[in-house]
C-alpha cells in the first residue's frame, strides 16, 4: 500500500505534494487509505455503491433533467445496492483473477491484461448487468430479453470509446487495491450512461 497510487512514472511524493495544496483532500484521502488497508473488500464494495449511485444522480438531474422534486430515490438506492452487491464483488474479484492470470508488470503484461478484459470480461459484464437491472425494475423475461437485444450492441460499442484506454492506464499504472477505485472515479459518467440506458423503457 505504500506503493503510492502510481506504480510507475507518477512518485508518491508527487501525488502527496499535489494533494498537500488541499488539506481536506489530504486528510481524506489519508482515511481512505487507512480504511482501505484496514478493510479492502469492504471499502472497495462501497466506494463502488457510491459512485454507481452517484452516477445515477448524475444521470437523473444532467441528463434526464428531471430536477429535485421528480428524482426518483428508490431507483438511486437500487444502483448503490447494485454497485454494493453486484459491481463492486465482481469487478473487484475479476481484478484479483486477473492479477493471479498475468502476474506482471510490464507495458506488454497490462496491454494482455486490457485486451482480455476487454475481450471477455466487458461483454460478458454488461450482458449481466442490464438484464439484472430490468429484473429489478420488474421487467418480464420477455421485455428484459427484447430490451437487452435493444440496448447490448449501443452499450457495448460505447464501452469500447472509453474503457481499452482507461484500463491499459489503470493496469499499468495503478496497484491492485486502487484499482477498483480509480476506475470507479473515471466510471461516474459511464455510470450515468448505463443508468440512463438501462432505465430505458
Amino acid at each position: 500500500m505504500g506503493r503510492g497510487l502510481w506504480r510507475k512514472s507518477v512518485p508518491a511524493q508527487v501525488s502527496r505534494e499535489g494533494l498537500s495544496s488541499c488539506p481536506g483532500s489530504m486528510a481524506l484521502w489519508r482515511a481512505y487509505q487507512r480504511a482501505l488497508t484496514a478493510h479492502p473488500w469492504k471499502v472497495q464494495v462501497l466506494t463502488a455503491g457510491s459512485l454507481m449511485g452517484l452516477g445515477d444522480v448524475i444521470s437523473q438531474q444532467l441528463v434526464e433533467r428531471r430536477g429535485l422534486w421528480e428524482h426518483q430515490t428508490s431507483r438511486t438506492l437500487t444502483m448503490f445496492s447494485l454497485g454494493c452487491g453486484f459491481v463492486g464483488p465482481v469487478v473487484g474479484g475479476w481484478y484479483r483473477v486477473l492479477d493471479r492470470l498475468i502476474p506482471g508488470t510490464t507495458k506488454v503484461d497490462a496491454l494482455k491484461k486490457m485486451l482480455l478484459d476487454q475481450g471477455g470480461f466487458a461483454p460478458c459484464f454488461l450482458g449481466c448487468f442490464l438484464p439484472l437491472v430490468g429484473a429489478v425494475n420488474g421487467l418480464s423475461a420477455q421485455d428484459n430479453w427484447a430490451k437487452l437485444q435493444r440496448d447490448y450492441p449501443d452499450a457495448l460499442i460505447t464501452n469500447y470509446y472509453l474503457w481499452p484506454a482507461v484500463q491499459l492506464a489503470n493496469f499499468y499504472l495503478v496497484p491492485l487495491h486502487y484499482r477498483l477505485a480509480v476506475v470507479q472515479c473515471v466510471a461516474v459518467i459511464w455510470n450515468s450512461y448505463l443508468s440512463w440506458k438501462a432505465h430505458q423503457l
